[in-house]
């Protein structure tokens, strides 16, 4: 099983350079599943229905929340009604919404989990007890599972891939916007990405306008944020799964923008 994950798309620079490179990374990949995080999806901060339909209609199978889910009021709208979109599922019980999906990737089944960390982040449900009891749950149905793990710390990432070692079949890191270098296959079989990485504007910061940021910086004064214009990038990777055990064999960075060029 091959899966395709599409880091955080930042605003309408995101969707942008998304429509364009998608199908064409869907092209040379051939994935049975497309997995995207829309986080950021709505002008840089959340996701709406129109967008929803947008990034569907670019290719994605499943997409992914974060820590931004509820920034959007017409989230709430239309979360309960559309398939195959989840926000992190250590939210209360009565957060409007799901935490996981099961969904078709080929002739197969797999797993789409989104959990967010505690770490500098809001607090939230415990995701190591959550996930314990989510990963017993869907491993009952399949071996396949991929989490996308929201959170801002490292080590918070890694302790999550470390403890899912062997239970899950990926495990990949979103939120900070900065592709790390160190995916790897974890010795029980779970690929890991501590970062993705960001799909959006190249030439902000993390996605916003970088004389904003700086400014702020610079004032210690609070400033709003928007999202950067100009060049753009998309983020991913791309993990091969084997199709008995659902363990990784492979997991590839996928980093595209005007420094490094899309090759077919």
């Amino acid at each position: 099983m091959k899966i395709l994950f599409i880091a955080d798309v930042v605003g309408s620079p995101g969707r942008k350079v998304l429509k364009e490179f998608l199908p064409k990374l869907k092209s040379k990949y051939k994935p049975d599943i497309t997995i995207v995080n829309g986080e950021n999806s709505a002008g840089g901060k959340g996701i709406i229905e129109k967008v929803y339909h947008e990034i569907k209609e670019a290719g994605a199978d499943v997409i992914t929340l974060g820590n931004h889910a509820w920034d959007k009021k017409e989230v709430f709208d239309f979360i309960d009604d559309v398939p195959n979109l989840i926000r992190p599922i250590n939210f209360p019980q009565d957060t409007p919404g799901v935490g996981y999906v099961i969904a078709k990737a080929g002739n197969k089944k797999i797993a789409v989990i989104n959990a967010q960390g505690r770490t500098f982040m809001p607090p939230l449900d415990c995701p190591f007890r959550i996930l314990d009891e989510v990963v017993e749950e869907v491993r009952k149905k399949t071996p396949f599972i991929f989490l996308d793990f929201h959170a801002e710390a490292t080590s918070e990432k890694q302790a999550i891939a470390w403890y899912l070692d062997g239970r899950a079949s990926a495990v990949v890191g979103t939120h900070t916007h900065v592709q790390t270098a160190d995916e790897r296959i974890l010795p029980g079989g779970t690929a890991y990405i501590s970062d993705v990485g960001m799909t959006g504007p190249y030439d902000g910061i993390l996605g916003m306008d970088k004389d904003i940021i700086i400014n702020r910086f610079l004032t210690s004064l609070p400033g709003r944020f928007e999202v950067a214009k100009g060049r753009e990038q998309i983020n991913g990777v791309t993990i091969t799964l084997n199709n008995q055990t659902g363990k990784a064999e492979s997991i590839q960075r996928i980093s595209i923008n005007e420094d490094r060029p899309f090759f077919d």
